[in-house]
């Protein structure tokens, strides 16, 4: 989970490579995320496949993914 140091909103994804693809955001070279710069790591899982780090994405994407980072207090 990434955040707009600009726009104090969150970004969700993915990657096997977290310091890379922050660089990628912040050098604007991601489409989604261009006019939000620039970004800090704000909350990162490590998943053992692929797979397992797509669900996890999705579910925080979603209303109850929303609500379980909200009572957690990580946003």
């Amino acid at each position: 989970m990434l955040q707009s140091l600009k726009e104090k909103k969150y970004y969700y994804g993915h990657t096997s490579n977290l310091d890379t693809r922050l660089k990628e955001h912040n050098n604007g070279k991601v489409r989604a995320t261009k006019g939000r710069r620039p970004f800090k790591v704000y909350y990162f899982e490590i998943f053992s496949t692929q797979s397992e780090a797509v669900k996890k994405e999705l579910f925080f994407k979603s209303i109850g993914g929303y609500i379980f980072l909200k009572g957690k207090g990580i946003i």
